[in-house]
């Protein structure tokens, strides 16, 4: 693992442990300080970057260790650290019934920063306008991945999580993506951590997190 700290915080971890039963920890008593910028969280596929993604956003316990958001701690005010901390499962189907609209209404429910201007931004870079009124299960895998990475860039929360954002996105709306996301770091306080199996050349990295950990 390596990591280069940055001077602001946005998601302190530590001594992290996590693992399945039966199966190689996946964290190991691992510390880390997650600053601003974009914070690449590296692996090859199925070296569990997912897994951890849910255990940053505090939907998956670890056995042990601890973790802030926004100097927010986990164990002590879990609604509150989750206000802090933006993550949508791609492949999650708690949504298939809703449109567009409102699903995007209740990912960004409690985000006082939302900031509906960029989220429009998005909708045009991901061709999603003609979409909004459409529930999700309709949408292809892409445009479903699409909706919740426009809710993610447009949150006014700290830290966002993205797992393989790039995954069955169109060229155009990679390129919508990356940009996306330089006007998001550009702000102070914002961390993005990336999962991905590739490493990342289209936004400079404030930092590189390798699987395994500890």
């Amino acid at each position: 693992m390596s990591l280069s700290m940055t001077s602001s915080v946005s998601l302190q971890v530590r001594d992290l442990h996590f693992s399945y039963p039966d199966q190689p920890a996946l964290a190991d008593g691992w510390s880390a300080s997650i600053g601003e910028g974009v914070t690449l969280l590296y692996g090859d596929t199925g070296s569990g970057k997912s897994t951890l993604l849910r255990v940053l956003a505090g939907m998956q316990q670890a056995s042990a260790g601890q973790l802030h958001a926004a100097g927010v701690a986990l164990d002590a005010e879990p609604e509150a650290y989750r206000r802090q901390v933006f993550f949508c499962e791609p492949a999650s189907e708690a949504f298939d019934q809703l449109s567009v609209r409102a699903c995007t209404d209740l990912l960004g429910a409690g985000d006082a920063g939302f900031d509906p201007a960029e989220w429009q931004r998005l909708v045009e870079a991901f061709s999603l306008a003609p979409h909004l009124e459409k529930q999700m299960f309709m949408l292809s895998t892409g445009s479903r991945r699409k909706v919740g990475l426009a809710a993610a860039l447009a949150s006014g929360r700290p830290v966002v999580l993205l797992d393989d954002p790039v995954g069955a996105l169109d060229a155009r709306s990679i390129h919508g993506l990356w940009r996306a996301i330089e006007r998001r770091i550009a702000q102070p306080g914002r961390a993005v951590v990336v999962a991905s199996s590739e490493r990342i050349t289209e936004v400079p990295l404030a930092a590189c997190i390798e699987l395994p950990l500890g």
